[in-house]
């Protein structure tokens, strides 16, 4: 006796898988290096684990830096770089126990050199970064307000769009 195993696939599900499978086609791939994250200038927890803290950090940077690549044509990679890290705020002690105080004097900054690829690995673009951001707290905030490394995010907003706005123009 033979089974038939038959499949049914509803419009929406169909849909869903198109457009799953179209939003990952259009998308450049990333590759993140920290190097030497022990002389970061400040990656520091408030009273959270220390490395677990930065694990934390860098899968946060590195989905951003995923979801930057994104927007750029598909098979071309985007590798960063990172050699320095200060988050914005610093980590002080309050009553008991270290938090991090956010204040106008504690900019974010970060430093990173990056390479955008071509899918046959052709160097399209490249360059040494040394973001800082004064005016982190005054007026862009409302983008990643609700998430982590807002600030950050923002900063590399920015660079991204000042960097790579006319190869992102050519692909919509």
């Amino acid at each position: 006796m033979k089974k038939h195993i038959g499949l049914i696939i509803t419009t929406g599900a169909l849909l869903l898988m198109t457009s799953t499978a179209l939003s990952t086609a259009f998308a450049a791939d990333s590759e993140v290096k920290w190097t030497e994250p022990e002389k970061y200038r400040d990656i520091r927890p408030g009273d959270e684990n220390r490395k677990r803290f930065q694990e934390r950090t860098f899968k946060e940077l590195e989905k951003y830096f995923a979801k930057l690549a994104a927007k750029l044509p598909e098979k071309q990679t985007l590798k960063i770089e990172v050699t320095d890290v200060d988050l914005a705020g610093d980590v002080r002690f309050g009553s008991h126990r270290q938090i991090r105080i956010i204040k106008d004097i504690y900019s974010p900054r970060m430093a990173f050199s990056y390479q955008l690829l071509s899918a046959d690995k052709t160097l399209l673009s490249s360059g040494e970064v040394n973001l800082k951001d004064l005016n982190f707290m005054h007026g862009r905030g409302i983008k990643h307000r609700h998430e982590a490394l807002n600030y950050e995010k923002n900063m590399l907003d920015d660079w991204f769009e000042e960097t790579f706005s006319p190869v992102v123009a050519a692909v919509k």
